[in-house]
């Protein structure tokens, strides 16, 4: 299915994914929380999409896994606040996403886009190649093995949409950006989701989009930063809506790394301490 085109539509498809009823189709059985493919029933005609039956991820907050580095009960406001967060500054690129209850309680609910029954091949920015082989158009990130000792490149596209997707994963701090989590609709538009793990104040950032590590922002992205800092540095909807989602420790560390971003004015570039890319990290 194709994803919403406009601040209308992703209002419209909000709402109709936080009233409509939900019907359990499925489990994603590689989760490691429990993540259940649901139908709205009847939000294809509520917020008049076209493709067929509207289907979502639903993430109840009693079906996640205790993490160490995360208060508990906390990933599902905390994919909500990254959708929040994407359309307040103009990224646009995470799907429609609501906290509400569901069959299980509460939990965040997301558009799924493409088709949720994999008979349609998905469209994805990020793919292993062998060394020394960059396709045209794609920057090498880093060389591994597979689990046959194969050698091999992890690349992604070279293009303003997946750069969009980069600074906004600086922004909410994603501790888990991997390649699978990015895909494309029918119609070519890119969006990522899993954002469970983001906006934790301690550095955290985990992504196999580190292409452009160091270089200088473009003007795009300082205008997006702009319009977030104004966003969070008073009383606002956005504010009221994030400190009902987040810790305020973590609403605090928000603010600070934009800040810190608009300051620098480059992509950040991995740390020690802390593992750069994923595992998986496809």
């Amino acid at each position: 299915m194709d994803g919403p085109r406009t601040p209308d539509e992703v209002e419209v498809v909000a709402l109709a994914l936080a009233t409509s009823e939900l019907e359990v189709v499925g489990r994603v059985t590689d989760s490691s929380n429990v993540a259940l493919l649901v139908e709205a029933k009847d939000a294809d005609e509520a917020a008049g999409l076209t493709g067929g039956p509207v289907f979502a991820i639903y993430k109840p907050v009693r079906g996640e896994r205790p993490l160490w580095d995360f208060p508990d009960g906390t990933l599902a406001g905390r994919e909500v606040a990254t959708f929040e967060v994407s359309r307040a500054g103009g990224w646009d690129v995470v799907p429609p996403t609501v906290l509400r209850d569901g069959p299980m309680g509460e939990g965040s609910v997301q558009l799924w886009i493409g088709d949720p029954f994999g008979l349609e091949p998905d469209v994805r920015p990020v793919d292993v190649v062998p060394p020394r082989r960059v396709p045209e158009g794609w920057i090498s990130v880093v060389d591994g093995e597979l689990g046959d000792g194969a050698a091999v490149s992890i690349v992604h596209e070279d293009r303003d949409d997946v750069r969009d997707v980069a600074v906004l994963d600086a922004v909410v701090n994603n501790g888990d950006r991997k390649g699978s989590h990015l895909v494309r609709d029918p119609a070519g538009r890119l969006w990522g989701y899993d954002h469970g793990v983001t906006f934790s104040p301690d550095p955290k950032l985990r992504t196999v989009l580190w292409g452009w590590a160091g270089d200088p922002l473009r003007d795009v992205d300082l205008e997006r930063l702009e319009r977030l800092q104004d966003a969070l540095g008073g009383p606002s909807e956005l504010m009221a809506t994030l400190v009902g989602l987040l810790p305020a420790l973590d609403v605090d560390a928000l603010t600070r790394r934009v800040r810190q971003l608009l300051r620098t004015k480059r992509h950040p570039s991995p740390r020690g301490g802390w593992p750069a890319i994923p595992w998986p990290a496809l």
